[in-house]
C-alpha cells in the first residue's frame, strides 16, 4: 500500500491523466479549506452553500473520473475534457466569489498549462481560448466599482489583459518547449531502440561468423574423408551421395565469406528491376523447386485473378506483357538485399506447408520513385506479433523472428522498410519497399 501511494505522488511515473487526477485533488482540498477559511476565519461575508455545493459536485466528478479512467488506456480526448471541466468548475467558483475581483482568479492559468504540456496544438488552443472566454464572460458580469473616487473598472480590465496576455505566453511560449521536450524524449527513445536492435544485430553476425568458422575445419577434413573414399569405393552408392551436401556446404561457407567480404567493403551496385526479378525467379527455382511460385507485373490481368488457385503446378511468372518502364528501373543494392528476400519468401514456404498448400506470389509495382513488392502465401496468416516483428527478436513457438529482423535491417539499410500483414482472405503478405534511383 506505502508503495503505491509513492507511485502515485512519483511525477515522473505516473501517466498525463494521473497527474492531472493528482493537482485537482490537492486543488479541491485548496478551495474547501480557502472558503471555509475566509468565512469562519475572516468572517467575510460570502455565498458559503453554493460554494460547497459546487466543490460537492467538483468532488464527485473528480472520483468518478478516477474510478472510470484511471485503470484504462486513456488518450488526449479524455484529458482534453477533463481540463474543460477543470476551466468550468473554476469559472463557476469564481462566478459565486467575486468574479472577476476574486484574488484567485489568474488560476484560470492551471488548467491552460496542464494542456501545454499534455495535449497537441490544436486541443490546447481550444483550452486557452475557452479559459480567456470564461475570464471575460467573469469581466462582463462585474458591477461597477469605485475606490476612494477612483474608477476600478480600468484597473480589472487591466488584470484581464494582463490575464490574456499570461495565455498568449503559456499558449506559444510554454506550449512549444513543452513539444520541443516530448520529441526530443521520443527522438531518444527512438535512439535507444535502435542502439539495442544493432546490438542485437552485431551479436547475431558475431556468432554467425564464429559458427562458420568453426565449421570449417570439420567440414575440410570430412572432404579430404570423402576425397579418399571415392578413391578407393568409386561405385559405393552411400559415398555417392556424400558428393552433393558436402559440396553444398562448401558452396554455403564460400557464399558467406563472399557476403561477409562485400558487408565489410560497404560494397554496392545497381540493378535493374529486371535483374532483380530474374535472381528472385532463379533462386526461388534453385532452391525451392516444389513451389508454384508466381510473378504479377503491372499490365498483365489474364492470370491475377488466379491467385487463389493452389493446385500444384510448376513455377510459372504472370510476364507476358511486363511494364517496361518498370523493370528497367534501377535500384541500390548490396549483397544481402536477395538473401533477405528469400528469407521472407522461405517464411511464406513453411507457412504454406502448414496449412497444405505450395503457392507463393510476388506482386511488383512502382508510385513514386519507390519499388513495391508484395509476398503473399497461402498459409495460416500471422497470428501474433504481427506489428513487432521485423523490429525485435521475438520469442514464439516458430522461433525469435529472426531471419525477419535480419531481412527488415537489411531493407532499412537500403533506405526500404517491410511492413508484414494477414491477407483479408488467406495467408499473410510482406510488403517491401525499396527506392528506386
Amino acid at each position: 500500500m506505502v508503495g503505491g501511494l509513492v507511485k502515485f505522488f512519483d511525477l515522473k511515473v505516473i501517466s498525463a491523466i494521473e497527474r492531472l487526477f493528482l493537482l485537482r485533488t490537492v486543488g479541491i482540498v485548496i478551495q474547501l479549506v480557502t472558503v471555509l477559511a475566509v468565512y469562519f476565519v475572516m468572517s467575510l461575508q460570502i455565498a458559503l452553500q453554493p460554494l460547497l455545493f459546487i466543490i460537492l459536485i467538483e468532488i464527485v466528478f473528480h472520483v468518478l473520473s478516477v474510478l472510470i479512467l484511471r485503470q484504462r488506456n486513456t488518450g488526449q480526448g479524455a484529458i482534453f475534457v477533463q481540463v474543460l471541466a477543470d476551466v468550468i468548475f473554476l469559472t463557476v467558483l469564481m462566478s459565486f466569489s467575486g468574479g472577476a475581483t476574486n484574488a484567485f482568479v489568474s488560476l484560470l492559468l492551471m488548467p491552460i498549462v496542464i494542456a501545454a504540456v499534455s495535449l497537441p496544438t490544436r486541443l490546447l488552443l481550444i483550452t486557452s481560448l475557452v479559459a480567456v472566454l470564461a475570464y471575460s464572460g467573469l469581466l462582463l458580469e462585474m458591477p461597477t466599482h469605485t475606490l476612494h473616487e477612483m474608477d476600478m473598472n480600468n484597473h480589472f480590465i487591466g488584470m484581464w489583459a494582463n490575464f490574456l496576455l499570461s495565455v498568449v505566453v503559456v499558449t506559444f511560449v510554454v506550449g512549444a518547449m513543452a513539444k520541443v521536450i516530448t520529441n526530443r524524449e521520443r527522438m531518444l527513445a527512438l535512439q535507444r531502440e535502435e542502439q539495442l536492435r544493432s546490438e542485437q544485430l552485431l551479436a547475431l553476425g558475431v556468432a554467425s561468423a564464429q559458427v562458420t568458422h568453426q565449421l570449417a575445419t570439420p567440414l575440410s577434413n570430412l572432404q579430404l574423408l570423402f576425397d579418399e573414399l571415392i578413391e578407393d569405393y568409386p561405385d559405393h552408392a552411400a559415398i555417392q551421395a556424400m558428393r552433393k551436401p558436402l559440396t553444398q556446404c562448401a558452396d554455403q561457407l564460400g557464399y558467406f565469406r563472399t557476403l561477409a567480404s562485400s558487408i565489410r567493403e560497404n560494397h554496392k551496385e545497381i540493378l535493374t528491376v529486371d535483374d532483380l526479378l530474374g535472381l528472385i525467379k532463379d533462386s526461388v527455382n534453385l532452391q525451392f523447386p516444389e513451389c508454384h511460385f508466381e510473378l504479377i507485373l503491372p499490365n498483365n490481368t489474364d492470370n491475377t485473378d488466379n491467385t487463389d488457385n493452389t493446385d500444384n503446378t510448376d513455377n510459372t511468372d504472370n510476364t507476358d506483357n511486363p511494364d517496361d518502364s518498370l523493370i528497367a528501373e534501377q535500384l541500390e543494392s548490396d549483397a544481402m538485399l536477395l538473401p533477405a528476400l528469400l528469407n521472407l519468401i522461405q517464411n511464406g514456404i513453411k507457412s504454406n506447408q502448414l496449412n497444405r498448400t505450395n503457392k507463393l506470389t510476388l506482386s511488383v509495382f512502382a508510385r513514386d520513385k519507390i519499388l513495391d513488392l508484395e509476398i503473399r502465401d497461402f498459409g495460416l496468416g500471422i497470428k501474433q506479433h504481427q506489428d513487432i516483428l521485423g523490429e525485435k527478436l521475438v520469442k514464439s513457438d516458430s522461433g525469435l523472428g529472426m531471419a525477419i529482423l535480419l531481412s527488415n535491417s537489411t531493407f532499412e539499410r537500403l533506405g526500404g522498410s517491410l511492413k508484414l500483414s494477414n491477407h483479408p482472405i488467406q495467408g499473410a503478405i510482406a510488403h517491401v519497399t525499396l527506392p528506386l534511383v
